[in-house]
């Protein structure tokens, strides 16, 4: 395949024993053919290049075993502009902010995405934000999928993103979900430690795959239906659509999830539950608790977000139901 034929590509490498030392920028520009050493430098700076799953600089020298994972498509530092996007903040300081984000928004630009991202949303409202993982990035340290609400912790200082992610990356973050899945889960408690990769078959998507990289998620049932499970789900690593993932491999995927669900939501059979699960356009995952130390006074904060209106109108109405589902 010959990138320069499409801007939009994902490409997955891995750096062989042979290749170890070289400086990133340069390991890219002998792999990619058709993308110059200084245009793959620019998404490299964009954090549009990932170091097992880590945004890295141009200078850093690539060791055996990397996987690297690299969107394709013009540096967004050139398009990226500020917009005023409505943000639900629900903490702020001289150091970081806490935003609730709303399903259906796209944490920052990638490839195909150059607008109506929370990049953008933070740039227009915060005029001071970590750059630490590109100019299109501002104050990201941690994504949401799109279709995930909840929260987030934004830094405003590099001071403030190294603390942060030095956090993500000991996993001393607390990070706890809410899924609504398929079927009855009949542990009312246990651990999913299964590897994830992407999937080889789809570049959209990831799979459990032995040769993955490590992922833990421990659940907890909140509440059990006839056809349904309300799960609290801590996440122990922070691994690309890991919760999904790994319901999906239990065989409870996440209800609205047409990704990893395999069909089920149409398999519902009360017609008013599968008629509000399919106008939702999104999967029934919302990141509620978020706790950290500050990265300036190392005070413990622990951050709540109740369900949005979504997804407890449809939890309300299998509740009524729970029975004759």
């Amino acid at each position: 395949m010959n990138p320069e034929l499409d801007q939009n590509s994902h490409l997955t490498l891995n750096v062989t024993a042979e290749e170890a030392g070289e400086r990133l920028d340069a390991f890219l520009a002998a792999r990619v053919p058709g993308w110059s050493r200084a245009r793959l430098q620019g998404l490299i700076e964009d954090a549009a290049v990932l170091v097992d799953g880590r945004p890295a600089k141009p200078a850093y020298r690539v060791r055996a075993g990397d996987c690297l994972e690299i969107e394709l498509t013009l540096p967004l530092a050139e398009t990226f502009a500020p917009e005023d996007i409505p943000l639900d903040i629900k903490y702020e300081d001289d150091d970081l902010v806490v935003i609730n984000k709303p399903a259906g928004l796209v944490v920052h630009p990638a490839a195909g995405i150059s607008h109506g991202t929370l990049a953008n949303a933070l740039a227009f409202h915060f005029a001071q934000l970590s750059r630490t993982a590109g100019a299109a990035r501002p104050g990201i340290v941690h994504r949401l999928d799109k279709g995930t609400s909840g929260l987030m912790v934004v830094a405003k200082t590099e001071s403030s993103h190294e603390h942060l992610a030095d956090q993500f990356r000991a996993r001393t973050v607390f990070k706890s979900y809410i899924a609504l899945a398929h079927g009855r889960v009949e542990k009312r408690k246990g651990e999913i430690n299964q590897p994830i990769a992407r999937d080889p078959g789809s570049r959209i998507r990831m799979a459990v795959v032995r040769s993955g990289r490590t992922a833990l998620s421990l659940y907890r049932v909140r509440a059990g239906f006839d056809r349904f499970t309300l799960l609290e789900v801590e996440l122990k690593t922070g691994r690309t659509h890991q919760i999904r993932v790994h319901l999906a491999w239990l065989k409870h995927p996440v209800v609205g999830d047409e990704v990893y669900g395999a069909g089920r939501d149409k398999t519902i059979a009360d017609a008013e539950i599968r008629r509000t699960v399919s106008k939702l356009d999104r999967q029934f995952l919302h990141a509620a608790e978020l706790g950290f130390r500050h990265p300036a006074t190392g005070a413990e904060m622990k951050f709540k977000a109740d369900l949005p209106v979504d997804l407890s109108s449809l939890l309300e109405l299998i509740k009524s139901k729970s029975g004759t589902i």
